[in-house]
């Protein structure tokens, strides 16, 4: 296999998944479709396994660590400034689509057996899914970003304590470095996962479903493409001063595993690892933004699925939207997407923004059919916006390693480097 690129592997295992999950359909070959569902399932159980202990151990640790790294409320601050910005600028992209294909109107459809979700997103969502009730539910559930929260505070205690943590903070650089290595078994099967995840959609949804809700789908997969071949390539040209095809090269593998996986936190380590080894990122930095952007920054399902969602539901009800409509839309994509952590993702979200609208919820019932044909495109632009920013923000405060980021892409066929990452280099001026 060592042959072959880690990405081409994973080109091999989606074609694969394909070809298999379209056999199983056509034939009605349910033994194959069962199996094909099994692997997947159990290659995304692997990876979120992993998970809280790889989140907990690189927070607490890079934030103990601080007091060696200049600057830390300033990363932070810009990080989050750059998530906002970009999340404005993709509803922005969504609402005029929307306002432009319209992909409500002319639709035909039973929203009398259209049943609204048994959980609506609220902004108490906000909070709660900050702030954890319970610790081991936190890491029992994969909440990522109350781990998160959990990390960053014992390694604040950590830091205020001093040298007494410091027999704790020992032990979870081991327990890190343990969690890389073994995670990385699991990533290598990556592309038997990938054909399973993807044979099981085939299978599973088929492409059949599209055609009541062809235009909104399109919108959907436009919108996102947008984003990714729009959005992102102008903020590493022109703030990241980097090239974006370069980029991309460089972070293919982590948003094809997104696409196919449909899960930001199960690939999150894959996505860690290319934001430092391969697009040069400091590894201190990263390890606060790449978990952080895992459950906030979600371009796809926050921002350009709930605009394009809500202006179809309203279309198709027959509720007029104005300019204060829109607005909110905006608003609540930009602010509200942290009410996702630990939740079931867009459909939250948009249950979040129907409601704050005061659009009918089962208008959400209606879309539920062909939504995991959707999340894989959706997943595919959050991560590569979780990989963006970091990349733009180490750019601008002196953190990214040129070299690395321009030099053809690092095999990813060995275990990851656990060592600490090159000096970078001086600020661009």
């Amino acid at each position: 296999m060592k042959r072959f690129s880690f990405s081409l592997q994973l080109l091999v295992g989606l074609a694969a998944g394909v070809a298999l999950g379209f056999a199983a359909r056509v034939w009605d070959v349910a033994w194959l479709a069962e199996t094909l569902s099994r692997v997947g399932q159990i290659f995304v159980q692997l990876l979120k396994l992993a998970v809280p202990p790889l989140v907990f151990t690189a927070v607490l640790v890079s934030v103990a660590n601080l007091r060696n790294v200049n600057g830390a409320a300033r990363l932070a601050t810009k990080t989050l400034m750059w998530f906002l910005i970009t999340a404005a600028v993709s509803v922005t992209l969504a609402i005029g689509l929307g306002l432009l294909i319209a992909p409500g109107r002319g639709v035909t459809l039973d929203t009398g057996a259209a049943k609204a979700p048994d959980h609506a997103g609220t902004w108490l969502d906000f909070v709660t899914g900050i702030l954890p009730t319970n610790v081991v539910t936190a890491f029992t559930e994969v909440n990522v970003l109350q781990i998160v929260f959990l990390g960053a505070v014992l390694g604040a205690a950590a830091l205020a304590v001093g040298e007494k943590a410091e027999p704790l903070l020992a032990l979870g650089r081991s327990v890190l470095e343990l969690v890389q290595k073994a995670l990385w078994w699991v990533i290598r099967l990556a592309p038997i996962g990938t054909a399973g995840l993807i044979g099981k959609a085939v299978a599973t949804y088929g492409w059949d479903l599209l055609a009541p809700l062809a235009k909104f789908s399109a919108g959907v997969y436009i919108g996102c493409l947008l984003v990714l071949l729009a959005v992102y390539p102008t903020v590493l040209a022109v703030w990241g001063k980097v090239n974006p095809v370069q980029f991309f090269r460089n972070a293919w593998p982590a948003i094809e595993l997104a696409f196919v996986s449909r899960s930001s936190v199960g690939t999150l380590p894959l996505t860690q690892r290319v934001t430092v080894e391969r697009n040069g990122v400091d590894r201190d930095y990263a390890s606060f933004a790449v978990p952080f952007g895992a459950t906030t920054k979600m371009d796809g399902c926050a921002s350009v699925y709930p605009a394009l969602a809500a202006i179809f539901v309203a279309q198709v009800f027959g509720v007029p939207l104005g300019l204060g409509d829109y607005l909110l839309i905006a608003f609540v994509s930009v602010v509200g997407s942290a009410a996702t952590a630990g939740l079931t993702g867009a459909t939250v979200m948009l249950t979040l923004t129907l409601s704050t609208l005061g659009l009918p919820l089962e208008g959400v019932g209606l879309l539920l059919a062909i939504d995991p044909i959707l999340d894989m495109m959706r997943t595919a632009t959050n991560v590569a916006g979780q990989m963006v920013v970091p990349v733009v923000v180490a750019r601008s405060e002196g953190r990214l390693d040129t070299a690395v980021f321009n030099a053809p892409p690092q095999s990813l066929d060995d275990a990851p480097a656990t060592g600490r990452p090159r000096v970078p280099e001086p600020a661009a001026a």
